[in-house]
């Protein structure tokens, strides 16, 4: 018997109300994001843990039942950080990269402060760490999405 994917698109109004039942602030989504970010720095000093790293990560997100708005972009953050890794795009601030990773380190940590394992509502905090990380970075991201367009490269 094939097994259905469950896909639930989550809003932010569901994500603030799943962080408000599990008592979670965004002062401590914050803490977490710094604290994950400045674990990464040290992935940029490593191109092939940096690889391995984002694989893992990639497959994580196979079996994530949850997608939305937020978790769609996190292939389009792999990219970039692929692309800068690779000096293919440049034009970055190192601030921007690290932010990215340490969202995307969050993401993929097993043990974070909603279990993943709890389905569909462990994912809330993974949204809203990426928010956080969004909310600094997007602009930089516009201008790589604008870079990818215009020099015609694909995810």
């Amino acid at each position: 018997m094939e097994e259905k994917e469950i896909i639930v698109d989550i809003d932010d109004d569901r994500i603030e109300d799943v962080l408000e039942e599990n008592d979670i602030t965004e002062d401590q989504l914050t803490e977490q994001f710094n604290k994950f970010s400045k674990k990464t720095e040290k992935l940029l000093e490593d191109e092939d843990k940096l690889e391995r790293f984002l694989q893992r990560l990639e497959k994580k997100l196979k079996s994530i039942p949850v997608v939305g708005e937020k978790m769609a972009m996190v292939p389009v953050l792999i990219s970039l950080v692929r692309a800068y890794v690779k000096k293919e795009y440049e034009d970055i601030p190192i601030g921007t990269i690290v932010s990215i990773l340490g969202a995307l380190a969050y993401i993929l940590a097993p043990i974070d402060l909603i279990p993943d394992q709890i389905p569909v509502i462990g994912y809330i905090d993974d949204m809203a760490v990426l928010s956080i990380c969004l909310k600094l970075v997007q602009s930089d991201i516009d201008e790589y999405l604008a870079w990818r367009s215009a020099n015609d490269k694909e995810i």
